[in-house]
């Protein structure tokens, strides 16, 4: 029998406590092939993204996986770092060491071009960050989108979000660009909070990770107990939700999530609204687009339920399978 052959996979992140969680488990899974890990502004400044996601693929062992620097702000915000969740430094503040590797001397919409137009296979791409590197990419090389197999994104939320009421935060931090992606003419999954909250490890495989003695596995579990679990989703303290790694999850085994594929757009305009992701989830057209015509949405993948057990066996097999 034929093996099963490796997903090329390409890795957009804001790295990021879960952001880390996320590439542990692509360089570990035999069923992924990372080609190379982009970074944008987001948890915390670009640079510090850059330098955090080398130190992470240095400590799970990963091969000389190409990463680049990208975008240092939104599109046409200011940047708006989440240091409050993730530290300082955008890891938790655990005092990891300093990367020996060095980045790519590209730029991330460089190399996002150059891996995408290499690849023998066409490419899934997951972003787990503001979407600015996405969006100049789809801008400047248009051409890319014949080699992308799917975009699978973590971010958005058909209920509640966390930047506002309303609005997810990578959404939020860049919404022109999330509008852009929504265009990119290639099957979307989004990944929204509505799913991302609810995969959560228990504690006790928590602990069973920090007790490891190897470096990958130990310091997924340092992240976990770095990310505890909101009390209406689990109530083990000692619990740690895997956040972006359920999107690279997804990626692997798409049948752990329930999705619909619905028009989504997102609210540009100032106010408490900006950054929003409107799925419309009704079974028919309204009086709004009765009266005023259809408007242009976009129609994705949403992901409305996850099967939290598998998600959660699935990470631990794979990070733990060095």
């Amino acid at each position: 029998m034929e093996p099963k052959r490796t997903r090329p996979v390409i890795i957009d992140c804001d790295t990021g406590v879960d952001d880390a969680l996320a590439l542990l488990f692509a360089v570990r899974h035999p069923g992924l092939d990372l080609r190379a890990v982009t970074c944008v502004a987001g948890n915390t400044d670009v640079d510090g993204v850059v330098r955090n996601t080398l130190t992470v693929l240095e400590q799970a062992g990963a091969p000389n996986i190409p990463v680049a620097r990208g975008a240092a702000r939104p599109l046409i915000e200011p940047a708006r770092s989440a240091r409050h969740v993730h530290g300082d430094d955008g890891m938790g503040d655990m005092s990891l060491p300093a990367p020996t590797r060095a980045p790519a001397d590209v730029d991330a919409v460089t190399l996002l071009r150059r891996e995408i137009l290499a690849s023998p296979r066409p490419v899934t791409l997951i972003p787990t960050a503001p979407l600015t590197n996405i969006a100049l990419l789809l801008r400047t090389h248009p051409e890319v989108t014949h080699n992308i197999e799917r975009i699978v994104f973590m971010g958005g939320a058909v209920a509640c979000g966390n930047a506002t009421p309303v609005a997810e935060f990578n959404v939020w931090h860049d919404p022109e660009a999330a509008a852009i992606l929504l265009t990119a003419g290639v099957p979307i999954t989004m990944y929204g909070l509505d799913v991302f909250r609810r995969v959560v490890v228990p504690g006790a495989d928590v602990r069973r990770l920090r007790a490891s003695a190897e470096p990958g596995a130990r310091l997924a579990g340092d992240l976990l107990a770095h990310r505890p679990a909101t009390p209406d989703v689990a109530d083990d303290s000692e619990a740690g939700g895997i956040g972006d790694a359920g999107a690279v999850c997804t990626v692997v085994d798409p049948a752990g999530i329930t999705t619909s594929l619905l028009p989504v757009e997102v609210s540009l305009a100032p106010g408490p609204t900006r950054g929003q992701t409107i799925v419309d989830r009704r079974p028919r057209p309204g009086e709004s687009e009765i009266h005023a015509g259809l408007r242009e949405q976009h129609l994705v993948d949403v992901a409305l339920d996850v099967d939290v057990d598998r998600f959660v066996k699935l990470y631990l097999q794979t990070v733990e399978s060095v």
